[in-house]
């Protein structure tokens, strides 16, 4: 039986230690953890519910924190406080829902989301209603 040498460690070893990496102390056990280290905490969800109608170019978000109107890419946010009343209706030909939110300073801005197919909207009315009745109780 003839001897095999030892197999060798992994890599080459440890570097010289002219060579090896500065590393700083490790903290003591009992100090607080730093900054940016350690789980996310998770992040405030919106409490309350939530309206979104979306076509392929547009959509209307009304939720927790306000409405948001996101046409052709471009993105408009408008808080409760801001707004003065939101007012939605049918678009002339029946097949688009208009959603208008009236600033407090009188401004008027205003999204139209398609519906398809068209019984969508009859879907959407009475979620609209009942999201803005949350948040807006008083109109």
């Amino acid at each position: 039986m003839s001897e095999q040498p030892p197999a060798p460690g992994p890599g080459f070893g440890p570097p010289p230690p002219q060579y090896a990496p500065h590393q700083a102390p490790a903290p003591p056990p009992h100090a607080p953890a730093q900054p940016g280290y350690g789980p996310v905490p998770p992040q405030p969800q919106a409490a309350g519910p939530e309206f979104l109608a979306v076509d392929k170019r547009n959509a209307v978000v009304v939720d927790a924190s306000g409405v948001v109107f996101e046409m052709y890419g471009l993105s408009v946010e408008f808080r409760w406080p801001e707004i003065r009343s939101v007012h939605y209706k049918a678009s002339p030909n029946g097949k688009a829902l208009m959603v208008a939110v009236v600033h407090q300073d009188g401004r008027f801005y205003e999204c139209v989301v398609e519906a398809k197919p068209r019984a969508r909207l009859q879907e959407w009315f009475p979620q609209l209603a009942w999201v803005l009745g949350h948040y807006r109780p008083a109109g």
